[in-house]
């Protein structure tokens, strides 16, 4: 069967370079990936660092880890997807080759055995590709964390001998997993209702798959109901996580609602060519499911996590604004709280000292250890300048506060504080500060508790609040000794452009490289489709459509299926879009909702054109053959 299966490779190598492509380019992304993850772990601080620089250097890399985390999960996701649809679509393809080898005497796991073996092949060539690969893509990545400076300068990934023999397990997994469900599905149908294409062999809606897509269905909707009660942080990440459960769902159901959605739509062409492309659509949804998938994913996860990104920092900023009762923020370093205070004009002044702690919960075995942010703070004048933070008497001593940034515990746990080298023991949380949208300090400080020393270091933060009739310019002028000063409005604009930097930045490293994957997927699945339609479109030349009016055919076929899966996966997103609404609604008090236009008129436009200009290119390519060339052929 290894045999045959290298034979059909040659035979039909054009219907297999897709799932070539799309192997190779998978197993890259998670190289890639993993090897950037593997050496931001094993990140040092630089030589000469003091121990709070050395803990500032392990937030930034905590903070690359988890995004390089992310990244991988995302780049596996998309390959265990991408692959298994384009396997699976390349084996509907062939039905009637199957049923032709059944008839001459092939048995269900003569089937099998030959799928696999394909696969075997396809994943093993993919693999080996991707492994040589990944080196760019590594170098592709790198650049760009360096250039988002989620990264040092100097950071580089790390080439280890053992990636090259996981990865290319990891290709050839992923290639036989694919085919796996698909050939044992291509081995139960009947060769006879193969060849005649009768309903039991073409059926694409099986009980497994109705079941699945309705879970996730239920699932998405589930998430979108109970993430209002998650919180600031469980809530986002609820969010977030619909609109990838609903483009799931919708790309499982994609065979019975792309042609239901396709016939929706308002645009379509009419006389005997748009007869032909409609007939198209309702007759192959196996076909125009396989198309839209990659499609709906794309256009579901980039829309969601795009919305939840702007909508989320969006609501950040207005919930700061409201919250913050000040005229100036003047910005230092170190304990500049007195000096800002005896500023003649000056009526109130709360310093906020930010640095970074080792925060322990848990004890035991539970014990778990992250490297947050805190701030020691004046606690009457920090409520007296952030509205709502509620009554702060218990910080005082050794009792802390939890932060607006925080979760995991609360009032009246006892949390393990290190700041640099400072070991400052098991501290009791004695209240707790509201929850912020957009985050912030994990830890609010008494006065007093942390060694002048290590506040020296600290950035400072002081909002500051007019005497009635003080001149903003005159203690403007005064308060520049004590460091930068901003008027309120221009600080929270620079805030806000530097939280949506930040945001963007996330979004496009995560992203970035697995839309483009996504978007090739998007390619394979469009000349695959047209790559094995030779016959079809000769039998149309045949009763006498012309070359130009058969391109235009497939062409109003793409186009409408873009149109499908378009609709479909901005249905997903709108499921996060509810979400994000529902849960700044409760977090914040005033429901906050943003669309990145920008962002969504670029991916709606791209998609129509990579799907057109693909459809095109492909047909013209599959009707270069005289179409009595092709229907006198036999296979």
């Amino acid at each position: 069967m290894l045999r045959l299966s290298w034979n059909g490779f040659l035979d039909r190598w054009r219907l297999f370079v897709g799932a070539v492509v799309t192997v190779c380019l998978g197993v890259a992304l998670i190289q890639s990936s993993l090897l950037l993850l593997v050496t931001a772990v094993r990140l040092d601080a630089p030589p000469g660092a003091t121990a709070l620089q050395r803990m500032r250097f392990d937030q930034g890399a905590a903070t690359a880890v988890a995004l390089l985390g992310v990244t991988l999960g995302f780049a596996a996701f998309l390959a265990v997807f991408i692959i298994g649809s384009t396997f699976a679509f390349t084996i509907d393809q062939r039905r009637r080759d199957l049923a032709l080898l059944r008839l001459v005497g092939g048995g269900r796991a003569h089937v099998r055995r030959l799928l696999l073996g394909e696969a075997a092949l396809l994943g093993g060539a993919g693999a080996l590709l991707g492994v040589l690969a990944g080196v760019g893509v590594m170098a592709l990545q790198t650049r760009l964390l360096r250039h988002l400076r989620f990264v040092p300068e100097g950071f580089r990934g790390e080439w280890h001998p053992w990636a090259a023999g996981a990865s290319f397990a990891a290709g050839l997994a992923l290639a036989l997993s694919g085919v796996l469900l698909a050939a044992r599905r291509a081995a139960r149908v009947q060769p006879l209702d193969a060849l005649r294409d009768i309903e039991g062999a073409a059926r694409v809606m099986t009980r497994g798959r109705w079941a699945v897509g309705l879970l996730l269905l239920l699932g998405a909707a589930v998430l979108a109901a109970l993430s209002p009660v998650g919180g600031a942080v469980g809530g986002q990440a609820m969010a977030q996580t619909v609109s990838l459960c609903a483009a799931l769902a919708a790309t499982l159901l994609g065979p019975w609602l792309v042609p239901a959605v396709a016939r929706l739509l308002p645009v379509r062409m009419g006389g005997v060519l748009g007869e032909l492309s409609r007939a198209a659509l309702r007759d192959e949804p196996r076909r125009t499911a396989s198309t839209a998938a990659p499609l709906i994913v794309l256009v579901g996860l980039v829309l969601g996590q795009g919305v939840a990104s702007a909508s989320f920092t969006d609501a950040g900023r207005d919930e700061l604004a409201r919250t913050t009762r000040a005229d100036l923020v003047v910005e230092g370093t170190g304990p500049v709280g007195a000096g800002v205070a005896a500023v003649p004009g000056v009526a109130v002044a709360s310093t906020e000292l930010e640095l970074p702690v080792a925060l322990t919960t848990g004890t035991g075995d539970a014990a778990y250890t992250r490297t947050l942010s805190a701030v020691v703070v004046d606690p009457a004048g920090y409520v007296d300048v952030h509205e709502g933070a509620g009554r702060l008497d218990a910080l005082a001593g050794r009792a802390v506060v939890r932060g607006p940034g925080a979760d995991g515990f609360g009032r009246g746990d006892r949390v393990g504080v290190r700041v640099g080298d400072e070991d400052l023991g098991r501290l009791p949380v004695a209240a707790t500060v509201p929850q912020s949208i957009g985050g912030g300090a994990a830890l609010l400080l008494p006065p007093g508790l942390v060694p002048d020393r290590l506040l020296a270091e600290a950035s400072a933060r002081t909002f500051v609040r007019l005497a009635p009739g003080a001149d903003r310019a005159d203690v403007a002028r005064v308060l520049a000794s004590a460091g930068a000063v901003h008027d309120i409005d221009d600080w929270l604009g620079r805030d806000a452009e530097s939280r949506q930097d930040t945001s963007n930045g996330v979004l496009l490293v995560v992203m970035g490289l697995g839309a483009l994957y996504a978007a090739i997927g998007v390619v394979n699945a469009v000349v695959i489709g047209a790559g094995s339609r030779g016959r079809e479109f000769a039998a149309a030349r045949a009763t006498g459509l012309t070359r130009r009016q058969v391109v235009v055919v497939a062409l109003a076929e793409s186009l409408t299926v873009t149109g499908a899966a378009v609709l479909l996966g901005a249905l997903a997103a709108a499921g996060t879009l509810l979400a994000v609404a529902a849960v700044t609604g409760v977090v914040t008090g005033v429901a906050s909702a943003s669309v990145p236009w920008t962002l969504a008129t670029s991916v709606v436009l791209g998609a129509f054109a990579l799907t057109a200009c693909s459809s095109l290119l492909t047909t013209w390519s599959a009707t270069r053959t005289p179409p009595v060339a092709l229907l006198a052929a036999r296979e």
